[in-house]
């Protein structure tokens, strides 16, 4: 029977709508304005009473709250606008101090039972939304250090290697290294030593006032440059990977000057994870347990993360540090607390193996390095200033005794909780950072094209739809009505798709939706023109509807598809809006298609399909038997 559908279409038609219907709801739900409240380290849970505390603060302050509660083991405090927003954030971390970091978030505000599914609202960009941005500064002291001391520890080896006697040699003053020699010979040979081996140097040769001769090496130019660079451009990478594990759609991640370094994250929802993540220098030293008769000088003391008061000396020297971790994964041992399998590289194994197989029946210590900033209120000139105090902390996590020489595969222990050791597998995972960063700068960042643009971008969708809707409508009679619910639900399911698929809405976007609606009414407009060609050479309605439909695909195809492939082309080869941009069109040419050709033709089968028709309502030409 012509113009039918069978059970099984009408059905997949109903669950499509239905789907998408769902799956588009939660963008009618907009986000709060919130805070988030979360343990500065992941261990550190937050409770009803920490809860209490933020929010007698706020009250006492003025500020009003929409809803405060406790979420995942952490608190989410919603306000009415971004002004109390920013307003609170200060007043809260001042009140909970420095165990807890307070963020500025959005908190979703859809309905449980859509969150149970898996459903949520579309990802907007930086912007169509905002987002949080951060500004973080490389220590490019830390980093000259750190490079100094591997290249003294080279040198002093270099010397050893060639038998040249020298009584010691240390990082001094002014990015220098400064060695000390028994005599005038020794000093010349390690002088040529350096000059052949180690040209980023300028020597300076010296008598100390103890009589003893030195060298003095100094870094070029050149070579400083190039540390810094080096280290801005490997933090650039570390940040990067860093938030490619959080998961944030189209971020911001670019170097700013000599030192800094911009991210902007559109649309976190933690983003108290997020500035835990990529502030933290989280790193590790494997060293050994100090032996008993072991020399002070040789020996450091360390206390243990878990514990303060627990210490315990180990040796300055360092057999490997997180920078050679290839991969880390948090798992569980065999007794169900958390654990991090690490897997070292091939430089890193080697090292690792050599220090253990040596040292069995030893304790080897794993150390949790970190840098970060303090604020503090301090009285300059009468007015109270905020300045921040940067300040390293290092702590034992393990403490274990070898029991067989270690490779590359092993396993940390002597975690508090299973978010510590996600969060420290994901640092380790996403790299290290090459030199210390801090914050330097953290806001909440509103539409970056300005709210009147937005508005107008939204206005042209609704204004452009609209007029569609009326032209179709009053051009095609019935037809149109059918076309124009088509085109209601192919926006449905764009929105769906893109929420499904957690696309980033962006403006560019917007102009897809735009060519979107158009290439979905251009679609209809074939079928239904084909249709009324079929009329005018006398061919029956019944046959003049199937022929529009059956003919018109063609045609259809061919457009769509070549709009597709220039579609994935821009998304392959293009970047932020451009992408953005090619998203939104390459769902909505399929979901266009999808209504043109199977929805539309549902709803003119149930009006016209499996009866006799004498004249069909498409406009002007009516049909006649």
């Amino acid at each position: 029977m012509l113009n039918k559908y069978p059970i099984w279409k009408n059905l997949v038609i109903v669950l499509a709508i239905t789907i998408g219907f769902i799956y588009a709801l939660p963008n009618l739900y907009p986000d709060d304005f919130a805070i988030q409240i979360t343990g500065a380290r992941g261990s550190t849970d937050v409770d009803q009473q920490v809860l209490d505390r933020a929010v007698e603060a706020m009250e006492a302050a003025g500020i009003q709250i929409k809803a405060a509660g406790l979420e995942d083991r952490n608190a989410l405090i919603r306000v009415d606008n971004s002004d109390q927003q920013l307003r609170a954030r200060p007043i809260v971390q001042d009140a909970l101090g420095r165990d807890y970091l307070v963020a500025i978030n959005m908190a979703p505000s859809t309905p449980n039972w859509l969150r149970s599914i898996g459903a949520g609202p579309m990802k907007l960009g930086l912007d169509l939304r905002g987002g949080v941005h951060f500004l973080l500064e490389v220590d490019m002291e830390s980093a000259l250090e750190q490079r100094l001391e591997v290249y003294s520890s080279d040198i002093k080896g270099a010397l050893r290697s060639d038998r040249i006697r020298y009584r010691g040699g240390d990082v001094g003053e002014n990015r220098t290294i400064v060695l000390q020699f028994v005599d005038e010979g020794s000093r010349a040979d390690a002088f040529n030593l350096i000059r052949r081996n180690y040209n980023e140097f300028l020597m300076n040769q010296r008598r100390a006032g103890d009589g003893q001769y030195e060298l003095v090496l100094s870094l070029s130019e050149a070579e400083l440059r190039r540390i810094e660079d080096y280290a801005v451009e490997q933090n650039l990478t570390t940040i990067r990977n860093r938030v490619n594990e959080l998961g944030v759609a189209e971020p911001l991640v670019q170097r700013q000057g000599r030192d800094r370094i911009i991210v902007e994250l559109p649309g976190v929802q933690d983003t108290a994870q997020a500035k835990r993540v990529l502030g933290a220098t989280a790193n590790l030293e494997f060293r050994m347990e100090a032996r008993q008769d072991a020399p002070s000088g040789t020996t450091e003391a360390f206390s243990f993360r878990d514990d303060p008061n627990r210490t315990a000396r180990l040796e300055r020297e360092v057999i490997t540090t997180g920078n050679s971790v290839a991969n880390a994964q948090q798992s569980f041992d065999e007794n169900g607390r958390p654990q991090v399998n690490i897997t070292l590289d091939g430089p890193g194994g080697d090292m690792m193996n050599r220090a253990t197989r040596h040292n069995v029946g030893r304790r080897m210590a794993v150390v949790f390095i970190e840098f970060r900033t303090v604020d503090e209120e301090r009285q300059v000139n009468g007015e109270i200033e905020v300045v921040q105090r940067r300040e390293v902390e290092r702590g034992i996590i393990s403490l274990a005794t070898v029991q067989s020489a270690l490779g590359s595969n092993f396993r940390i222990t002597g975690l508090d909780s299973i978010p510590e050791a996600s969060e420290l597998a994901l640092l380790l995972r996403a790299g290290s950072l090459a030199a210390p960063m801090y914050f330097v700068q953290e806001r909440t960042i509103g539409p970056s094209l300005g709210q009147r643009n937005i508005e107008a971008g939204f206005k042209s969708v609704a204004f452009g739809f609209m007029l569609v809707l009326i032209y179709m409508g009053l051009y095609y009679r019935v037809f149109g009505l059918v076309a124009n619910v088509a085109l209601t639900v192919n926006l449905m399911l764009l929105v769906a798709c893109m929420s499904i698929l957690s696309a980033t809405l962006t403006l560019p976007g917007i102009a897809g939706i735009v060519l979107t609606v158009g290439m979905a009414v251009d679609a209809n407009v074939l079928i239904f023109e084909r249709i009324k060609e079929e009329l005018r050479a006398g061919a029956p309605p019944q046959s003049a509807i199937n022929a529009g439909y059956s003919r018109a695909l063609v045609s259809i195809l061919d457009a769509n598809i070549t709009t597709l492939l220039v579609a994935i082309i821009l998304f392959a080869m293009g970047s932020g809006p451009v992408k953005g941009f090619a998203v939104t069109l390459c769902i909505g040419i399929l979901t266009s298609m999808f209504t043109a050709l199977v929805v539309s033709r549902g709803m003119v089968n149930l009006v016209y399909g499996g009866r006799k028709v004498r004249k069909l309502s498409i406009g002007r030409g009516l049909a006649h038997a």
